[in-house]
């Protein structure tokens, strides 16, 4: 360093000024290298935590269509036999007509390798795929059959999309009729989580570079002053990084403990019941068996038609998640579909009526109403003893009304609007009306209860914001 200094002809202060600048520089290179590797690092293990959490999504959905479509023809493969081709071919009609989405649909292999189901590629129909592999040399016709013949599971391989002939990577699941023996499978395209995941680490990227870009920046500007900004920078950065995190990850967190506590009161009032109806028919149907008792029977088809109950139950949960009416058509058609289904269910009659206000309603509004209109015909159902139900949803200068009533036994005391008690469904219903500074009325007697939510004007779009294809769509 002497040697260095001497040749350069440095003054004092120089010579002083250099030996602290080369170690800030270093300090801060040094820096910027370590907060780079560190928030690659945490970015990674976040993108690799969105990423397993968006395929496993993905895999439950696949679990629940495969779940639909053995449902569709489970009567059907039942009572078939072994070799029964007439069964096979209303089967196969089934699962062909099973198509959703843009690339969804249902395949089915035998266990030799041939193809008996493919709607929306329909060139693989009769031929044997047996040794078929993707780009990459990942088994598909043979990995497929092997895991339907161990009662099923995931697979995932790269596959052309019907609707665009790329081949994109996807995710299937895969089961076994072992009496036919048949490979049942539907799968998803996992493209998007893909892209997603991609975009995620190309912005991590960016935002490294860019930090970079700014350390370097002043650093040349004024070292001594960057270290110590550097510090303070680097330290605030971080902990706003963290409180981000926290907060989303609080935001996830309760964003997941609202819907399992809504699907845990769907289950509860419902299907646990049933449930309980049916463990209650069985072991009295048991005990009537071993005593020789003529209405073991009796009992046993009791439990069976409360069992057929949960089955309707379970279906109508799954609708119930999310209508994809609200989406398309909007709160009016979606209200019209959800009272049709109550009164076929029910054989309660039911009345609907609306004013057209051109799809005025925002997002929000659309779903709350809604989700409060399916929480009160679900009371109603279960607990008013109704002959009769009117609704009724309206635009107005305030806002809009949704107005529900029935001449059911009403109420009791400690499910009214003015009691601690209140029940889970109606207290559902006020905090999703108080989330939109709306109000909630319910008015209930001995000869039957009305339900208002009301939402402000605020949730009104414009006219202008509406596009011309949603003109025509009501709420």
């Amino acid at each position: 360093m002497r040697r260095i200094f001497s040749h350069m002809r440095l003054s004092y202060g120089q010579k002083l000024g250099l030996l602290a600048t080369v170690p800030l520089i270093l300090a801060v290179a040094a820096i910027s290298i370590i907060v780079a590797n560190q928030s690659r690092q945490l970015a990674d293990r976040e993108i690799k935590a969105l990423e397993t959490q968006l395929i496993e999504a993905k895999k439950a959905e696949l679990k629940n269509y495969i779940s639909i479509a053995r449902t569709a023809f489970v009567n059907i493969y039942g009572r078939a036999a072994p070799d029964d081709e007439e069964a096979m071919l209303a089967v196969t009609q089934i699962l062909s007509s099973m198509i959703y989405g843009q690339d969804g649909y249902f395949f089915v292999f035998d266990y030799a390798g041939n193809n008996l189901v493919s709607p929306r590629q329909t060139y693989l129909i009769g031929k044997n795929w047996t040794g078929l592999e993707d780009l990459n040399g990942t088994a598909i016709t043979d990995e497929l059959i092997r895991i339907a013949r161990q009662g099923g599971g995931y697979h995932s391989y790269d596959w052309p999309k019907p609707s665009s002939r790329e081949t994109a990577r996807m995710v299937t699941y895969v089961v076994g009729l072992q009496d036919w023996r048949w490979a049942i499978g539907t799968g998803i395209f996992i493209d998007d989580v893909l892209e997603t995941v991609a975009a995620a680490r190309a912005e991590v990227e960016h935002r490294v570079r860019q930090t970079s870009i700014y350390i370097v920046v002043i650093t040349v500007a004024a070292l001594f002053v960057v270290f110590l900004s550097g510090l303070v920078i680097n330290i605030r950065e971080r902990r706003l990084a963290d409180a981000k995190l926290k907060e989303l990850t609080q935001r996830v967190f309760d964003a997941q403990e609202e819907e399992r506590g809504r699907v845990a009161r769907e289950l509860h009032d419902g299907i646990s019941q049933l449930l309980v109806g049916v463990r209650y028919a069985l072991d009295s149907a048991l005990r009537r068996f071993k005593s020789g008792d003529d209405r073991a029977l009796e009992t046993l088809e009791s439990g069976i038609d409360h069992l057929s109950g949960a089955i309707q139950e379970v279906r109508r949960i799954s609708r119930d998640l999310r209508p994809g009416v609200l989406d398309d058509l909007g709160l009016g058609p979606a209200l019209k579909a959800l009272t049709d289904d109550f009164a076929e269910r029910t054989g309660i009659e039911t009345d609907f009526h609306t004013v057209v206000f051109r799809n005025r309603l925002d997002k929000d509004a659309k779903n709350a109403l809604y989700r409060i209109a399916q929480e009160a015909m679900t009371n109603i159902e279960r607990h008013a003893n109704a002959t009769h139900v009117s609704i009724d949803i309206r635009g107005h200068k305030k806002g809009a009304t949704l107005r529900i009533a029935d001449n059911g036994t009403g109420m009791p005391q400690t499910s009214s609007r003015r009691s601690g008690g209140a029940g889970l469904g109606l207290r559902n219903m006020q905090e999703r009306v108080e989330q939109l500074d709306g109000t909630l009325r319910i008015f209930s007697s001995r000869t039957g209860t009305i339900i208002v939510a009301e939402v402000p004007l605020s949730h009104m779009l414009q006219p202008e914001e509406q596009s011309p294809g949603n003109r025509k769509a009501s709420a």
